[in-house]
């Protein structure tokens, strides 16, 4: 019987104690492919249009923190809208974002407020906002001085 009972716990020692050889070396993150959540319009302050732009939208904890992380590119015709329940002083910054982005920082209405232009890279530099804001747009670099925005220009956005 003790023979039985000895046999069988080395035979589950053995089973456990086998496992599978950890590989060294870092694992890359898949792309992320952009999915396209809502449309934006974007108007100068005299109400004539400028561009519509499709967007995905960061409205939880998770999705704003991660952002446009480990993306390695976006089109022109898109974006990343950021949703928060209220206004307050922003600030964002370029911790695993790749690319170099606009960031334009909206009050409740819509309306832009400031921006932080050719965020680089991958830089941990806090980029706040110069007034309290509810929404914050993320495009490509340079796209902001392309377009011709300005502070007091506006937004309007649908959710899919």
């Amino acid at each position: 019987m003790y023979r039985f009972i000895i046999v069988a716990c080395a035979l589950v020692l053995s089973i456990t104690s086998c496992k599978q050889q950890e590989t060294s070396g870092s694992i890359a993150p898949s792309e992320i492919a952009f999915t396209k959540e809502g449309e934006l319009s974007l108007f100068k302050s005299d109400g004539s249009f400028i561009r519509k732009i499709d967007i995905e939208i960061a409205d939880d904890d998770y999705q704003r923190e991660t952002g446009l992380m480990h993306r390695s590119s976006l089109k022109e015709s898109q974006g990343m809208l950021f949703v928060f329940d209220q206004e307050e002083p922003r600030g964002f910054y370029m911790k695993n974002t790749l690319i170099t982005l606009d960031i334009i920082y909206l009050n409740k209405d819509g309306v832009i407020v400031s921006f932080a232009e050719n965020a680089k890279p991958e830089d941990l530099t806090t980029l706040p906002s110069q007034v309290p804001a509810q929404y914050v747009l993320e495009i490509n670099g340079g796209l902001s001085e392309e377009w011709v925005l300005e502070v007091g220009d506006r937004i309007e956005w649908s959710r899919n």
